[in-house]
């Protein structure tokens, strides 16, 4: 039985066109649907050292921009142009340490065996408070004084640069994630764009009304570009994003209360079971 039934269903497919609901002759549509793919391009610069002109850079290096493009930013030359480096101290074997309470908001002094300082720093959680060797040239790199202001100044030159109302700017970093090895890239900030597509009270494929679900999107942009980027030396601080028709884009930079709605207090997040199980140390001394 199994076999005729399967024998009739091959033949079902080998039945004329008329039969199968088209018309005798008529050649079936293979023209392929049309699909916006997300498309990423890491744009490589000269190797950047502290204090130089953060924007003379975009100029010399960015492409032009069309509406609706975001451009990713390695957080770590935004900070070099502030001038945010500190020259590492052989003699100094504190001085990482130091440096990590006057940035961070809240620290876990240093215990594991990697010896790095779990902190918070601009609401993230992040090892170190974001403070790095690598492509820094002997010194501790550190992030913008403030990277939000920083962003929004970034999108504004961009917009007048190239007469444009649409344009989104993310400065990116990289992140551990727990019980992962391995590290994957994040927005410590965004301007330009809404930052959180909602699905709640969205059903989903199967009609069921969701209800937390909210995308981050800076975050998922970052992490895409920062894969494209590189981590070591591409020397690839730069990238364009373009096609990204699920961005929402806004003509200013995020309010207060849209930044807001990113952050999570420590007592309502899904981890906080844990998260408030150590003690954490006050920062920013």
């Amino acid at each position: 039985m199994k076999l005729k039934g399967w024998r009739a269903e091959r033949d079902s497919r080998r039945a004329p066109a008329a039969k199968r609901g088209r018309r005798t002759g008529e050649e079936p549509d293979r023209t392929p649907p049309k699909l916006k793919i997300m498309n990423i391009k890491a744009y490589k610069t000269h190797k950047i050292l502290p204090n130089e002109n953060l924007f003379e850079i975009l100029d010399k290096y960015l492409p032009t921009l069309s509406e609706k493009s975001i451009v990713a930013i390695a957080s770590k030359i935004v900070g070099l142009c502030e001038g945010r480096a500190v020259k590492i101290d052989q003699t100094n074997s504190n001085q990482k340490d130091e440096l990590v309470k006057q940035e961070a908001e809240y620290y876990i002094p240093r215990e594991d065996k990697y010896k790095f300082m779990l902190t918070i720093n601009h609401g993230a959680l992040v090892g170190n408070a974001g403070i790095d060797e690598s492509n820094a040239n002997g010194t501790y790199a550190l992030w913008p004084k403030d990277p939000q202001k920083s962003a929004n100044e970034i999108r504004e030159h961009l917009v007048k640069k190239y007469n444009l109302k649409e344009i989104g700017v993310i400065l990116t970093d990289s992140k551990l994630t727990p019980l992962r090895y391995g590290v994957t890239g994040y927005a410590i900030t965004h301007s330009g764009f809404k930052a959180l597509n909602s699905y709640v009270d969205k059903p989903d494929i199967f009609g069921r009304l969701m209800k937390v679900e909210k995308a981050n999107i800076p975050d998922a942009l970052a992490s895409a570009s920062v894969a494209v980027m590189g981590e070591g030396d591409e020397q690839q601080p730069l990238a364009v994003i373009t096609e990204v028709p699920f961005i929402q884009f806004q003509s200013g930079n995020p309010s207060q209360e849209e930044l807001d709605e990113l952050k999570i207090h420590l007592e309502d997040d899904i981890f906080s079971s844990l998260l408030s199980k150590v003690e954490w140390k006050k920062g920013r001394e």
